[in-house]
């Protein structure tokens, strides 16, 4: 099982109680191995080539923005992978110091009156966090600054600094901040609040129509054969039980347990690629 980020990602929680919870199943070792490198192209190249029928992929959803940031990435995600089953979802937050902006509405508003003023701060540049404040600033008529990072735990810190405005990431980075009151989150980018944080509103309940979800999925390589996805999918089954420990485990990040089958991913997919890729052209971002 190949995770193409860096270890310590929200990618490892599923990822690692997979390895731990198949291997006796399936009979055989399940190795959970980091093919960090290009923004997760590596890892997902390494997958999409492999020929061996063994090798899966647990990846978030930059599958679907890489496609519209590089042409070079040497494999097809449509082509190259096999859906297995989104793993889970989790809402990106927009989170400000302590002193900060009180509202999400004051932050839009302060943003509005001083174009490009305020700073935000994301995992990279054409990373999920940084088109989808991108994707915000087209829906709701403002300019925000970007300030790239290279990773949500750095770009946390550096709100904290003071050298930012807004953190943009997933929920599990800034939460022990929040609870501790020294950041204050203003808004999740999920069509609906966060159950961890009913009294934060919806981006898209003053920007209408505009959402953004941080999800996770499993693909195949093409090799492999469907006999062995129906197996795996089989053997994860169990996990989706109410109450279950990997449940219990990512609610307590935020994120929410799907397992929900080959079509709901593949449809994801299809959906995001074109989406990313009007975001991104009308930003004229370029991928470093």
């Amino acid at each position: 099982m190949v995770s193409p980020f860096a270890p310590g990602g929200p990618q490892d929680v599923p990822g690692r109680f997979f390895v731990e919870a198949l291997s006796p199943k399936l009979g055989q070792p399940l190795v959970y191995d980091s093919r960090a490198g290009a923004g997760g192209a590596v890892g997902m190249q390494h997958v999409a080539q492999a020929t061996d029928g063994h090798s899966v992929l647990i990846t978030s959803n930059a599958v679907a923005t890489l496609p519209a940031l590089r042409r070079d990435l040497g494999f097809d995600p449509f082509a190259g992978l096999l859906p297995v089953t989104l793993v889970m979802r989790s809402p990106f937050t927009y989170v400000v110091r302590a002193d900060g902006p009180a509202s999400f509405a004051g932050f839009l508003a302060r943003a509005r009156a001083a174009p490009n003023r305020l700073t935000f701060g994301s995992s990279g540049v054409g990373s999920s966090t940084h088109l989808t404040t991108a994707m915000l600033m087209q829906q709701a008529g403002v300019a925000l600054t970007h300030v790239p990072y290279r990773g949500a735990q750095l770009t946390m810190s550096a709100l904290l600094a003071g050298d930012i405005d807004c953190f943009v990431g997933d929920l599990s980075v800034p939460l022990k901040h929040i609870r501790a009151g020294t950041a204050r989150c203003i808004a999740v980018t999920t069509a609906a609040r966060a159950p961890l944080l009913p009294e934060v509103p919806a981006a898209g309940e003053l920007v209408p129509g505009f959402r953004s979800t941080l999800w996770y999925g499993l693909f195949a390589a093409r090799a492999t054969p469907p006999e062995g996805i129906q197996r795996m999918l089989a053997e994860l089954a169990p996990l989706r039980a109410p109450g279950g420990e990997l449940s219990r485990r990512l609610a307590d990040r935020g994120a929410e347990l799907l397992l929900t089958g080959p079509q709901p991913l593949a449809d994801r997919l299809a959906a995001e690629v074109p989406q990313w890729r009007a975001v991104v052209a009308a930003a004229a971002i370029q991928a470093e």
